[in-house]
């Protein structure tokens, strides 16, 4: 019996990475506790069929979108009669998406109180770009020789506390600064997870 091959995910910025059994697990338990019936059981159980699923109907093809899998997830939810978690995790994912298009980088780099005239004339000309977190995992890749997934995981931390100030215009500095601490927290917590 040969070794089963490894699906992998297109995100939705069309990188890919392997399938994590443990992400849907994480998004179906999070939807459970948005409806006030968090149990890891059943969360297991449901990321369980999704991933029976995923590689029982990929006879031929290894790959699925980010997208597949959010309406598989949500159809399990459903047809289990979780229909309030489907619809938590549908608007859990369309607020990500509503907040990363309203985040504009503008490049520059603030280091002082002087700067922001030019945060400000910056903002004014139009010179500014998307929010997409994909250019942190690859920076962080290519320069810095971090894996994808450990990029990722850095790019969601960055990504989350940009949501949370709740700004629209961000300096690439403070990106650049929210990444340096966050990669330096995550380096350190496998460090010391490999002491352990």
């Amino acid at each position: 019996m040969g070794t089963k091959r490894r699906l992998k995910v297109i995100k939705a910025d069309g990188s890919i990475e392997e399938y994590l059994h443990t992400k849907v697990m994480g998004a179906i338990g999070n939807a459970l506790a948005e409806i006030g019936q968090a149990d890891v059981y059943v969360a297991e159980e449901l990321a369980d069929v999704v991933t029976y699923f995923l590689y029982n109907n990929k006879k031929h093809s290894y790959t699925v979108t980010s997208g597949e899998i959010l309406s598989i997830v949500k159809a399990v939810l459903t047809a289990t009669g979780y229909e309030e978690a489907a619809v938590e995790l549908s608007e859990y994912h369309f607020e990500r998406k509503l907040k990363r298009s309203r985040i504009e980088v503008v490049p520059i780099d603030i280091q002082g109180f002087t700067d922001i005239e030019l945060f400000s004339r910056a903002e004014e000309s139009g010179d500014r770009s998307a929010w997409d977190k994909s250019k942190i995992v690859a920076d962080l890749v290519a320069n810095y020789g971090l894996s994808r997934q450990t990029a990722r995981m850095v790019a969601s931390m960055v990504e989350e506390k940009v949501f949370n100030m709740q700004i629209t215009q961000v300096p690439v500095s403070l990106i650049r600064q929210l990444v340096l601490g966050d990669t330096a927290a995550v380096l350190r917590a496998q460090k010391q997870l490999q002491t352990i």
